[in-house]
């Protein structure tokens, strides 16, 4: 039994191929953002949805969600979207608060 075709078909062109194996390649790239670059590769290779989120460790409905958006924007599309949230309250550099000399001992 076959099952359905999709009609999410992704294709890639020269210099966007190119820009995920530089990203599966790179030590810096976070595990998310190569997941998702070896999937689209995968699918424009010609594998399914369903053998594709297997070999990489997806749920096949977020290979789906990727590969939508990789197809509206390109590789720019695989990144994580900024999220909503409260700001950090301590700095970078510092490690401590405005406003606060750190822990005290009590007594």
């Amino acid at each position: 039994m076959q099952g359905r075709k999709t009609a999410l078909i992704v294709r890639v062109d020269d210099v966007q191929r190119e820009q995920l194996l530089l990203w599966l390649r790179a030590t810096k790239t976070p595990v998310g953002l190569a997941k998702r670059a070896w999937a689209m590769l995968l699918l424009a290779d010609g594998q399914s949805y369903a053998a594709t989120s297997r070999q990489v460790g997806l749920r096949e409905r977020h290979v789906r969600k990727w590969a939508k958006r990789f197809l509206r924007d390109g590789p720019a599309g695989l990144h994580d979207a900024p999220r909503s949230g409260r700001p950090p309250v301590f700095s970078p550099r510092r490690g401590d608060s405005p406003g606060q000399d750190g822990l005290r001992a009590a007594g």
